[in-house]
């Protein structure tokens, strides 16, 4: 009986949609990127020169090992873009909100009134 069950929860999960599966709005903003984000945006092309036979994988744990050596003032300059970057997404974020909430009310109440 045990071996019954599982399949059915299977299906069960198969029938549900997936949460957070559905369309991204195109217009929404971009999420902010963390500092080792920009550290490999400026060191990837470095690493793959020095390392031509690397795979993706293989550039990814030089990066990761690159990032670790690095002491707290070489960290700053991306610790720094990080940080504004996370302001510019919390504004456009903010932005995209505000102006989504604040135009439905708007739109649907108050001009249905006037009319």
């Amino acid at each position: 009986m045990p071996k019954e069950a599982k399949p059915k929860r299977k299906a069960e999960k198969a029938d549900k949609p997936a949460k957070g599966r559905g369309k991204k709005d195109p217009n929404a903003p971009k999420r902010a990127l963390s500092a080792y984000m920009f550290f490999s945006q400026d060191w990837r092309e470095r690493i793959k020169n020095e390392n031509p036979e690397a795979s993706f994988g293989e550039v990814g744990k030089l990066l990761g090992a690159k990032w670790k050596e690095l002491d707290d003032e070489e960290k700053k300059p991306y610790v720094e873009q990080a940080a504004k970057d996370k302001e510019r997404a919390e504004d456009e974020k903010l932005a995209y909100e505000g102006g989504g909430k604040k135009s439905a009310p708007a739109s649907g109440g108050e001009d249905d009134d006037d009319e």
